[in-house]
């Protein structure tokens, strides 16, 4: 998930509330940086603000729309008349958020851009184990698991690989931001949680030097 939005105070308040619900978030402050960001990473959804220095959100938005594969765009503006919508959405935006705006909205229309993603279906299962996508929930057999966001993010990842290899890289990536420190051992420490929750029979490999896969 990539905010950008130059209003820092802004821009910081929505990506800890992003956070907070369980996403992995990066923060950019104008158009140039946005478009760099998404070039370098494969983000699902990008919350962008129409009025963008460097390269305005217009331009912004037309470039990520015109990318195979490009990400969902909730564009954001304080200009919320029905024309405005109009010209956003034929832009390329896959939906338009007028500010100000109810915190608990953008969350919801962030998740239900992240449900439109070819990459998964809403519910996801391997074996006995089921992930609901939308609700954040996991069971195995008849049991509820009780997973942190991280965790369930990090489970979401490799049922989603169906059975592909998934690198330490691509789950700090997509599970963290880019904060975090690349060289810390939190994907260890989180996958051994993980498979303590999970139970046995083991679900998830460790394909050495390579990464994991369920």
């Amino acid at each position: 998930m990539l905010v950008a939005e130059d209003h820092t105070r802004l821009a910081n308040r929505i990506a800890q509330g992003l956070r907070d619900a369980g996403m992995a978030v990066d923060v950019v402050h104008d158009g140039a940086a946005a478009l760099a960001q998404a070039d370098h990473s494969a983000y699902d959804v990008i919350v962008l603000d129409r009025d963008l220095p460097a390269v305005h959100g217009d331009q912004v938005c037309r470039s990520l729309a015109a990318a195979t594969d490009g990400p969902r765009i909730l564009m954001l503006t304080a200009a919320a008349g029905v024309d405005d919508r109009v010209d956003g959405l034929e832009l390329g935006a896959d939906d338009y958020l007028g500010k100000p705006f109810a915190f608990h909205e953008l969350v919801a229309r962030v998740r239900a851009l992240c449900r439109r993603t070819p990459s998964a279906p809403p519910i996801m299962r391997c074996g006995d184990l089921s992930v609901d996508r939308a609700r954040h929930r996991a069971s195995r057999g008849n049991h509820a698991l009780s997973l942190t966001r991280k965790e369930f993010g990090v489970l979401e990842m490799l049922v989603a690989a169906d059975g592909a290899v998934v690198s330490a890289e691509e789950l700090l990536e997509h599970v963290w931001d880019t904060h975090v420190d690349p060289f810390s051992n939190i994907v260890a420490a989180t996958m051994l949680r993980l498979r303590r929750k999970l139970g046995p029979p083991p679900l998830i490999d460790t394909v050495v030097g390579k990464g994991y896969r369920m």
